[in-house]
Parts: C-alpha cells; structure tokens; sequence
C-alpha cells in the first residue's frame, strides 16, 4: 500500500494560502498576520506535515534549536525553570536543547562555540561564571545569548538578562521580619540579603542542599545566640533548616523562624509549612524566551535589554505560626 507523501504546496492548499507565506511561518519570520499563522499551523497539524529541517537550515541558515544551558539539574529550582524554558521555546515551533556543564568551564566554552551552528541562540541558566576569552565565542554569525538568572545577582557581564528582583526579594523580606518583630536574622548561604553588611552569613559548603541546610541551621544557633530568624538561599536549605532546628529542640517559629526561597511544593507539605520567596519562574521563562525570539528576528546591533521580574513573599507558618 502507498502512502501519499504530504509537501508543502498541500498545506499552502488546505491553508489558502501561497508557498512563500507557508515557507514564511515556517521559518518564523516577522510581520505575519496572527490569523495567516494560525491557518497555517492548523494545515501543519491536519496534514501531519514535517518540514525538513535539514532543507530549512540551508535555505536560512538556522537550526531551529535553542541551546539551554545550566550548571546542573540537580536543584529542584533549577529543574523547574529549565523544563519551563523548554516548554516555552517549544511553543514558538523551535527545539530546546539542555546542556548541563557541572561547573567545567571547558564544557561551557564548547557550547558556547556552537552558537550560530549547532544553536541558533543559547539561553544561559543561573551561570555563576561566563566562558574566558579562549572559549571561542563565536564570530560575526554566533547566535544572541539570554542570560535567564534565578540567584545570581547583579549583570556585571552586559548583554541581555532576564532576571529574578533580588532587591525587591530583599525588601519583601525585610519589612516582614520588622512586621513579625524579627531583630536577628542569619543568612544561610547566599540568598537575597546576604549582599548586606549587617547579617551574618553561614556558608553551607560544596553541595548546597537539605543536608547543608540541616548543619548550617545547628552551626548558626551555637554561633549566632538569639538569633530568630534564618533566611535561606533555597527551599532546600530552608526544608534542612527546619528538620535541624528541630532535632536541636527549637520550636519554628515560636524561637527561630525560617524563610526560603523558590517556592517549591516541597515547602507546603513540610511541617511547620514554609513561607518563601516565589522568583516566578514561568514570567522569567516567557520574558527571556521573548527576548531571545526578537533577537533572532532582527538583524542585531541592539542595545542590551535587562528585564527584572517581580518576586511575591509567600507567607505561610514558618513565619507566621500554626493557622498563619
């Protein structure tokens, strides 16, 4: 039995519309009429057409791949906001590709090499470091870079960023420990008020996680006495902090209380549950896959954009106390 072979001047056929139009949402270029794009995408789908992707990249010299790039995937946080960018990237016809480089800064210069080859563009997740001169960059054809930060403060390297407001984090949390009546804050780890002079930060060590946040929580108490309230970088610090402080017979928040930051699911189900800053990963998700599509569609020369997304204090009884 034969089977039909669908083209494209078939979906320009059941769309009504011209080889170059359907050739053009294809290729996502700009100042296509929303309703011209829906009819063509509506043909794509009924006819189960697959555009060759080899022919397209020839013919316009794009991959149809974003480049994600993240340090690791081990952190929930991290984990959440990349499959977020994958969701998003897909949603504009485009293929996500996540690469982690686990701090090897050989791994990230590779990948950085490949923009304008292998990737179109590259979306940079929470990189605490940018690859050295030598990392091959890429030339006059390398594809734009987003740099997508969640807990890494400050620009510093220019270029595009979307970015987490760290200094609203900041104030968010500041003014609730004064409504709570909180005089003695630690921070473990780094976070959105370890940048301040006045708080004691406990360094968590090489792994940045529930077991870190348990030690560093005991560490604090002996070495920080009265202190009330612990902020920390992550969810996963501040579920620790919370198991620590009770293994060491210190009621949360009646003694000491605890904040987060990332607010993962994780934080509701604990006991007492955890008040949390949200970075609100689907806004940073869309906002930088956004800029990282109207950089591939002009012809560069921009000036870089730095978007800061708003944040929101969850509050809930690890600050508030039990029906807070």
């Amino acid at each position: 039995m034969l089977t039909m072979r669908v083209t494209m001047r078939d979906v320009a056929a059941r769309a009504g519309v011209s080889l170059k139009t359907v050739s053009r949402v294809v290729n996502r270029e700009p100042h296509i009429r929303p309703e011209t794009q829906q009819l063509v995408r509506a043909a794509i789908e009924d006819l189960g057409w697959i555009p060759n992707s080899a022919a397209r990249t020839l013919r316009t010299g794009r991959t149809g791949v974003i480049g994600i790039v993240v340090t690791e995937l081990r952190r929930p946080l991290l984990a959440e906001l990349v499959e977020t960018l994958v969701t998003e990237v897909n949603a504009r016809g485009l293929n996500a590709a996540v690469e982690p480089t686990h701090d090897d800064g050989d791994r990230l210069a590779q990948v950085w090499a490949q923009r304008g080859s292998t990737f179109d563009g590259l979306l940079a997740v929470d990189l605490p470091q940018q690859p050295t001169a030598s990392a091959g960059a890429g030339g006059a054809d390398a594809g734009p870079v987003v740099r997508v930060d969640v807990t890494q403060a400050g620009g510093g390297h220019g270029g595009d960023r979307v970015a987490t407001d760290l200094d609203q984090a900041a104030d968010l949390v500041t003014r609730h420990l004064a409504v709570m009546g909180r005089r003695h804050p630690v921070q473990l780890g780094p976070g959105p008020l370890a940048s301040r002079d006045d708080i004691p930060v406990v360094e968590l060590g090489e792994h940045v996680g529930r077991a870190a946040g348990y030690r560093a929580a005991q560490r604090a108490v002996v070495a920080h006495p009265g202190v009330d309230v612990m902020i920390c970088g992550t969810d996963e610090v501040a579920l620790g902090a919370l198991a620590g402080l009770h293994a060491a017979g210190l009621a949360v928040p009646e003694q000491v209380a605890v904040i987060g930051f990332g607010a993962l699911d994780d934080g509701w189900f604990a006991t007492p549950s955890l008040t949390t800053i949200d970075p609100e990963p689907r806004v940073l998700a869309r906002s930088a896959v956004d800029l990282l599509a109207r950089r591939l569609a002009d012809d560069g020369g921009a000036v870089p954009t730095e978007v800061l997304v708003p944040v929101t204090l969850v509050r809930r009884e690890s600050t508030l106390g039990a029906g807070g």
